[in-house]
């Protein structure tokens, strides 16, 4: 056995690997929704993000790149660790918090303590037209009335005349962050349970619907769960548990369209780092994910919509040298398509200021957002290497008036993923994206690697004839600053892309070589 998988690894080596591919797609392919991308934003510096009396136009232009792409803006959940520390109060504009004093390993924190006015939530208005929206309310005050000062305020917000008549949407409303970490943070007992869970969350959800006149024919909907972790069982903090509790047999259960969890690939929070090659890597990826199968099924068994509310590399804001590098984005690419095929609708990445995972940096930072040290002149906004993964998984998405589904392709080898898009409407393949997820650093010695590949298609029909190729140009895995989608860049002062569109173009029965780190995307005609 050891000596047939050697041979094998070294015919891959030797020859390449032929790729087998469907003409057509399988019954099944995922469908994808055009904001399969979408973001989860700390609500402590909301208006940091979109701006207060004015648009932000970075954080703005960001999101619209990745609308124009797919004809749909990404998904914002605006929430989080923060939600469960704010209050409503009529007398501000805007906000007022109180922050910890940042330390090495959270240069950023969020805030312990958050008052806001009706302008922090209208502040939505700022987003690109047709963005739908996810709010958080404080549960983990367990203050009834503030939670539906709040709530009101909201609904208030995006009945204005601008959000209205930017298509701006409220989707749902969430009530508390990880309810599950309460009796560890201090927000409950230490002895607090599912039960309790359930009967408290089942009280906020019913009365603010009700007092608020939430229908189920209408906008907003409610977000259950936001867990942050998952017992599979009834018995811990679960959705299983959840309808075990009885959430979806009571009145307020025709107003629960989704089920929330959160997922991250490790911690930093104590300081630990992980290694930027074991985040990469195919099998992680894949191991991370599906430990979440029972939970996505029950969740589908019920027909309800299934997503990962808040999700990135390591918990407590990224680890330093790892998540915020360009080895980040090829995993944030393989890992946002993998979980489209075990059933995940929506994946909210989570962004915070100064946060070492984010996709983009939207407001200046005074400190360094890996140990906290004040910078010379302040860091302006930017975008990091993971939003390259954002650009390219829209641009794979696209906007075919059918939609877009996909399926994983079969591919026999420990770095290299590889995903086959296909038009809905006509059912033909569109696009391949492949992803070479071997790390080179920038203290390698060795000559970078590449693996060649090749298509065999099926009988199914006309096999296209050309394809043209776009690269996500990588100078090394640890680098965080000049990768190049197609030979242009995002890493602009407006972010906006810039530079020349450099794209191969060559019959379909050539090899293909992806380089250690690269994305390659495959159009077909």
């Amino acid at each position: 056995m050891l000596w047939s998988t050697q041979l094998l690894l070294l015919s891959n080596v030797a020859f390449g690997l032929q790729i087998p591919l469907q003409l057509t797609a399988p019954s099944n392919a995922a469908k994808l929704s055009t904001s399969l991308i979408s973001f989860s934003i700390e609500q402590d510096r909301w208006t940091d993000w979109a701006g207060s009396t004015s648009r932000n136009d970075f954080f703005y232009n960001t999101l619209n790149n990745l609308g124009q792409l797919t004809g749909t803006p990404p998904q914002i959940r605006i929430g989080a660790n923060s939600e469960d520390h704010t209050n409503y109060d009529p007398s501000l504009q805007f906000s007022q918090a109180t922050f910890p004093a940042p330390s090495a390993n959270v240069p950023y924190p969020e805030a312990t303590k958050i008052a806001v006015g009706d302008g922090y939530y209208q502040s939505a208005k700022f987003l690109p037209p047709n963005t739908h929206v996810i709010w958080g309310v404080n549960f983990g005050s367990n203050n009834l009335s503030s939670a539906y000062l709040e709530a009101k305020s909201i609904l208030k917000a995006f009945s204005s005349p601008e959000i209205l008549d930017a298509g701006i949407k409220l989707d749902a409303l969430e009530f508390g962050n990880e309810a599950d970490l309460y009796k560890n943070n201090g927000l409950r007992a230490s002895t607090y349970n599912i039960s309790q869970y359930a009967t408290e969350w089942l009280t906020f959800a019913t009365n603010v619907s009700t007092s608020l006149k939430l229908s189920p024919m209408s906008i907003p909907k409610l977000w259950a769960a936001s867990f942050a972790g998952s017992s599979h069982s009834t018995s811990g903090f679960s959705p299983q548990a959840i309808f075990n509790q009885g959430v979806l047999s009571s009145p307020v259960a025709p107003l629960i369209s989704t089920i929330s969890q959160h997922r991250y690939s490790g911690s930093f929070c104590s300081g630990s780092s992980g290694l930027l090659q074991d985040l990469m890597t195919k099998s992680t990826i894949r191991g991370n994910l599906t430990d979440l199968q029972p939970d996505i099924a029950a969740v589908h068994a019920k027909g309800l919509d299934y997503v990962l509310g808040e999700t990135n590399s390591y918990s407590c804001h990224g680890a330093p040298g790892v998540s915020n590098t360009a080895g980040a984005a090829i995993w944030t690419l393989d890992y946002l398509l993998f979980a489209s095929q075990i059933g995940i609708s929506k994946v909210f990445f989570h962004e915070g200021i100064g946060f070492k995972y984010n996709l983009v940096q939207p407001s200046p930072l005074p400190r360094s957002t890996l140990d906290g040290t004040a910078l010379p002149a302040p860091l302006a906004p930017h975008i990091q290497p993971q939003y390259y993964a954002a650009i390219i998984a829209a641009e794979a998405i696209g906007r075919p008036s059918g939609g877009t589904v996909a399926i994983e392709l079969k591919i026999d080898n420990i770095r290299l993923a590889g995903y086959a898009f296909y038009d809905g409407a006509t059912g033909k393949v569109s696009k391949v994206l492949l992803i070479n997820s071997q790390a080179y650093f920038s203290g390698s010695t060795a000559s970078r690697g590449s693996i060649d590949v090749s298509f065999s298609f099926d009988a199914s029909g006309n096999a296209p004839k050309r394809m043209s190729i776009k690269r996500l140009s990588i100078p090394h895995a640890d680098d965080i600053v000049d990768l190049k989608w197609g030979g242009q860049t995002y890493e602009t002062a407006d972010g906006k892309v810039v530079g020349e569109l450099q794209v191969e173009v060559m019959d379909v029965t050539k090899v293909v070589s992806i380089h250690d780190t690269e994305v390659v995307l495959l159009s077909f005609s």
